[in-house]
């Protein structure tokens, strides 16, 4: 799928605000985000460059100030951006839509990044690259621990 076809196709979805353009070989968008009515809004900065994985940043409000000087979960760093998939992982591919896929993969980010501050557990699932799969069982345990 082309630049401009993506480009298309968030500005026509209805359910997509945000404004964007094509340079070059990169598609840049920028949407704001509320992922429930009771939620704050963010503002979502995607950037998309022709044979790679979109990278999605968030600009406002500053998650790692969000974050009270705890580390935050599924992101990558320097710099800072959502982990939303593993690469490979077949969820996400030049073929796929933006807006069908990294868009929504935001929004369910985000949701779990709200309960995270408020509990300080991620319950998004998945795999931080480079981490070891997690134990379920444990997760309880870990937590008390690292408590006390």
């Amino acid at each position: 799928m082309t630049l401009s076809q993506q480009l298309l196709f968030l500005k026509a979805n209805p359910a997509i605000g945000g404004t964007g353009m094509v340079r070059g070989n990169m598609l840049a968008w920028q949407t704001p985000v509320q992922p429930t009515p009771l939620a704050r809004s963010y503002q979502a900065n995607i950037a998309y460059l022709l044979g790679k994985a979109p990278t999605v940043r968030i600009s406002e409000p500053d998650l790692q100030i969000l974050a009270q000087g705890r580390t935050l979960p599924h992101v990558y760093n320097n710099p800072l951006r959502l982990c939303l998939h593993l690469p490979g992982d077949e969820g996400w591919d030049p073929t796929k839509r933006i807006d069908q896929t990294i868009i929504p993969w935001t929004y369910m980010w985000l949701f779990y990044f709200e309960d995270w501050l408020a509990t300080d557990d991620w319950k998004g699932g998945g795999q931080h690259p480079g981490a070891e799969p997690e134990d379920p069982g444990n997760r309880a345990l870990r937590r008390a621990i690292s408590r006390s």
